[in-house]
């Protein structure tokens, strides 16, 4: 007959403790009182729960992993940016640890904990967090450092390496008015992202400055998937057909938007629309990808510099790792225009 395998799930719940504080006692780490201590060690011992290598290591020192925490790793910008911090890690000797959150708090929350719980040497949040409170106390207790890699926002306190949206929104912007066009739409994210938010502040400034005009219905809200940026683009140029540039919120979206354009039977072009037999409508993406020049005429794209935001947040994270005391730091990497289309 086989033995049920005693779990520190089971040792939590037979001292009355969070599974967090079970990882303290065992790793010998946070500030847990003698009371606690002794119960938690009286539930192993009844138990006959097994103190694993693990637990030894962090008594000793490093354990040579670093977690991270993304939302969807499918978006290109976390997968670039995870490759960032997994060639930084790994040039240090460290494992990346990967979990996906999902979009709800409460998988972010139990990501973090399962992190705490197996002993990581640090821990990198991607994407928003404003949700989610006592991460980083949780993170203090255990003495585990932790830093936000982040499209916008982050914790306070703790360190936010992230891309500078408005920045990128204005380049893209003042690259279609510069080329002659005037009637500028903007594609793409959702009215609940931060982001999002940003990017526009940095569009309508833009349109303001040069004197051109903002109009809502022409600020479209859809979600990522190129089917989605396709539909989107559709309609919008069915109903306002004099536009002549979409500024796309991102690669995805600015792909799908070429699609989206094509079907209503108008090309994709960079120059203003002077051409009286053939109109064009000009796109420019933010958070370039490869796939953008695949089209014809390839795509003009913002980069996020996502390679370089994981490259940041991991030499900061290993600075505190490495026990240096700092102040926290909003870290912001600067975009860069990626010139495909030709004049």
């Amino acid at each position: 007959m086989s033995h049920k395998k005693i779990t520190i799930i089971d040792v939590a719940q037979h001292a009355g403790v969070s599974v967090t504080t079970v990882s303290l006692v065992l790793s010998g780490k946070g500030r847990i009182s003698q009371t606690t201590s002794e119960r938690v060690n009286r539930a192993v011992d009844e138990l006959g729960f097994v103190r694993n290598r693990q637990a030894s290591t962090l008594r000793g020192g490093e354990s040579g992993v670093v977690g991270l925490i993304v939302r969807d790793i499918c978006e290109p910008f976390y997968a670039e940016m995870t490759a960032g911090l997994s060639e930084m890690f790994e040039a240090q000797g460290k494992v990346l640890f990967l979990l996906q959150s999902g979009p709800t708090g409460k998988g972010l929350e139990r990501c973090f904990d399962t992190l705490l719980t197996h002993g990581v040497d640090g821990i990198v949040i991607a994407g928003g967090v404003n949700s989610i409170a006592g991460l980083k106390e949780k993170a203090e207790e255990q003495g585990v450092p932790l830093i936000c890699a982040a499209r916008s926002g982050g914790i306070e306190g703790v360190d936010v390496v992230r891309p500078d949206n408005m920045l990128a929104a204005k380049m893209a912007t003042e690259y279609l008015i510069k080329r002659g066009h005037k009637q500028i739409a903007y594609l793409g994210g959702l009215s609940n992202s931060l982001t999002r938010a940003e990017r526009l502040g940095g569009f309508c400034a833009t349109l303001l400055q040069y004197g051109l005009p903002f109009r809502s219905e022409w600020i479209i809200e859809c979600d990522y998937p190129q089917k989605c940026a396709a539909d989107a683009a559709e309609a919008l140029l069915s109903h306002y057909p004099k536009i002549s540039a979409i500024v796309c919120h991102k690669a995805s979206v600015a792909m799908g938007a070429y699609f989206g354009v094509m079907r209503t039977g108008t090309q994709v072009g960079g120059g203003a629309v002077d051409n009286f037999f053939q109109q064009k409508v000009a796109l420019i993406g933010m958070e370039d990808a490869p796939e953008s020049a695949l089209t014809e005429p390839p795509l003009t794209s913002i980069a996020n510099s996502a390679r370089e935001i994981g490259y940041a947040a991991a030499r900061r994270l290993l600075m505190r790792i490495g026990g240096q005391n700092l102040e926290a730091q909003n870290i912001i990497v600067a975009p860069g225009l990626v010139e495909r289309e030709s004049a």
